[in-house]
């Protein structure tokens, strides 16, 4: 099955209240891990890679990396640019084959926002590539996204239906209280399910999507500090809440963090029992075991799209 773009799988999400797991990568690891679990669990997937990582690994290797993912398995799997930064990094990403791309214009004022995306959704569309947009600022640092808390800013549910109707973007990413990084909520973890079923009601046949929604798996902090790690007070996103969104209208729910934990708790472990190990085979495999785990209980138990592929 080749490349798809994220129209029919949440098309099928909004009309089976189910969330697709949209989990970022930089390496091999990451996409053999990501991709085998959506396989075994026959679910739909979005890899989706941010500038930075694009920096890093180079945008031809992780395409033909994904492409042999695609080859090795069987479900709709969508390639995804996570929080564009500007139209010169979408129109590169759309014309190296990528299907779905996101243009974050959050922060830009109304006005400004609506300009670059609709820009960026021109050239898009006349590709066939999908456009995912964001109004409203989440808090946090993540890669190259660096939001003070005193800056976040909620999504006003009737700004969201002027955006999608002025830019013609396929998907809207919302503030509703998740934020990027390890550190998302200093007291009791709250979302603002109120203002996503407004933003539901005024754009019921519009997909929404929502970032900064790692877990922060606690074992896996807990393994990170047993094991030489310094991240302490890491909270995240209670996986309760984030199975709630998506049975309330959420299409896609993005992960970064937990599988950066999931990665480094192994590696440290490794090194940590037994210092002598220097084959990176012997410490990147248990890594991509953790990633892969992490994405297959994801998927089975808190965004429900097991068998939906």
């Amino acid at each position: 099955m080749p490349l798809v773009t994220t129209k029919e799988m949440f098309e099928k999400s909004m009309k089976e209240h189910f969330a697709i797991g949209a989990f970022n990568i930089n390496n091999m690891e990451f996409i053999q891990a990501i991709t085998e679990a959506a396989d075994e669990a026959k679910s739909p997937v979005i890899l989706q890679v941010s500038s930075s990582a694009i920096k890093y690994a180079q945008i031809k290797y992780l395409k033909k990396m994904v492409e042999a993912a695609v080859e090795s398995t069987n479900i709709p799997i969508a390639l995804h640019l996570d929080h564009g930064p500007d139209f010169e990094t979408c129109k590169m990403c759309i014309d190296n084959g990528f299907t779905s791309v996101m243009i974050d214009g959050s922060k830009y004022d109304f006005e400004e926002n609506v300009a670059l995306t609709k820009q960026v959704v021109d050239y898009a569309h006349s590709k066939g590539v999908v456009v995912e947009a964001e109004l409203g600022k989440l808090a946090g640092v993540e890669d190259d996204v660096n939001v003070k808390d005193d800056d976040a800013r909620y999504t006003d549910p009737d700004q969201a239906k002027e955006f999608v109707e002025r830019t013609g973007c396929d998907s809207l990413a919302i503030a509703i209280g998740t934020s990027h990084g390890a550190y998302k909520f200093k007291g009791e973890a709250k979302l603002r399910f109120d203002i996503l079923k407004r933003v539901k009601e005024k754009l019921p046949n519009t997909p929404i999507v929502l970032h900064g929604a790692s877990s922060v798996i606690p074992a896996l902090v807990d393994m990170c500090n047993n094991n030489g790690g310094n991240i302490p007070g890491a909270k995240g996103c209670p996986n309760e809440m984030l199975k709630k969104a998506g049975e309330e209208g959420v299409s896609k729910i993005n992960v970064d963090t937990d599988l950066r934990l999931a990665m480094t708790a192994q590696i440290r472990r490794v090194f940590n029992e037994d210092p002598s190990i220097f084959d990176p085979r012997k410490y990147l495999g248990p890594a991509r075991d953790e990633i892969k785990a992490t994405v297959k209980d994801k998927i089975e138990n808190v965004f429900c799209s097991a068998n939906k592929a």
